[in-house]
């Protein structure tokens, strides 16, 4: 490998450092651009006001502004992001407890949204304007229609009450199989919207591939229709959908607040809705920066699966 080579990974997360530090940074005011007094609304109407006093010092907010930034940013550095005021016990802790379900569940919907699209994607390309491709346009077109808040009662309607099929809530603690088997509906719900708009934009980047006088060129040499498809045109279109992939990730983690929520799945999303509810914002904070955080890193590895999807990128 050429030191040029090299060079570009280490370019691209230098270039992510910045990104970072605006993450973290806008996380921290937010406690400060809150309306009110955070401190006495954390405490409640009774709080007296040597409660909010101590409470305000607790948390070093009685210091100058300047001073609790670089304190904020030494408990980041050291995974120290404050203690959780209903819930007692540290925000670390807390988020790598729910983290792990948070990421099980975008990782499923990703991968079951990427099954779906990929097949209807090049099949639609394939059979432009025919009934295969009108069908699946109006397909995609009703998961688009379904938010996540209405799907996911739909599905727990059929599969849980009506088949029976399915758990309605929760995460199961019966082992992996009934882990799976709690994981279907939610997943499924954040999937079926997810699936949609990939398809529409598979086949659209498609479309444009094949239509390239490259694609008629090995036509004309022979090669069959799958290697015209899979080994030409699949790779050049690829670099689009990546993108909107990388970027539906962050819708993924958006939308998990609400499927979590609906599914009672004990992932990230569901505790941040718990922390505002409660007024806990350390907790806040910390949600939030870790969703922050991990849209970073996805937009960081996309970048870097360019260069894998088409080797033309590395240059």
């Amino acid at each position: 490998m050429t030191s040029t080579a090299l060079l570009k990974p280490l370019r691209r997360i230098l270039i992510t450092l910045p990104v970072i530090w605006v993450v973290v940074s806008v996380v921290f005011l937010l406690i400060h651009i809150v309306p009110g007094d955070p401190i006495a609304q954390m405490l409640g109407e009774g709080a007296t006001a040597t409660d909010i006093s101590a409470l305000r010092h607790a948390y070093g907010f009685d210091a100058p502004l300047s001073e609790q930034y670089v304190h904020y940013w030494h408990g980041v550095l050291h995974a120290d992001l404050g203690e959780s005021l209903r819930l007692h016990d540290s925000v670390t802790h807390l988020i790598a407890q729910r983290y792990p379900y948070t990421l099980a569940l975008t990782s499923a919907a990703l991968l079951l949204g990427m099954l779906a699209a990929f097949p209807a994607g090049i099949w639609s390309a394939l059979y432009r304007d025919r009934w295969q491709d009108r069908s699946l346009g109006v397909i995609s077109l009703v998961g688009l229609s379904f938010p996540n808040f209405a799907l996911g009662p739909i599905l727990i309607l059929l599969f849980s009450i009506g088949l029976g099929w399915l758990p309605v809530s929760g995460a199961g603690f019966g082992g992996a199989r009934d882990f799976l088997l709690h994981l279907i509906l939610p997943a499924l719900t954040l999937a079926l919207g997810l699936s949609a708009i990939l398809t529409r934009m598979i086949r659209t980047a498609m479309l444009e591939e094949l239509s390239q006088d490259y694609i008629r060129t090995a036509r004309a040499k022979g090669l069959s229709e799958s290697a015209v498809v899979y080994r030409h045109a699949l790779p050049n279109a690829l670099i689009p959908v990546l993108t909107v992939i990388g970027l539906q990730f962050g819708s993924l983690l958006a939308g998990a607040i609400v499927t979590e929520t609906i599914f009672s799945w004990p992932g990230i999303g569901r505790l941040t809705l718990s922390a505002i509810s409660n007024r806990d914002y350390a907790l806040v904070q910390g949600c939030i920066l870790a969703v922050g955080l991990t849209y970073v890193a996805v937009n960081l590895l996309t970048d870097v699966a360019y260069t894998i999807a088409n080797p033309r990128m590395r240059g």
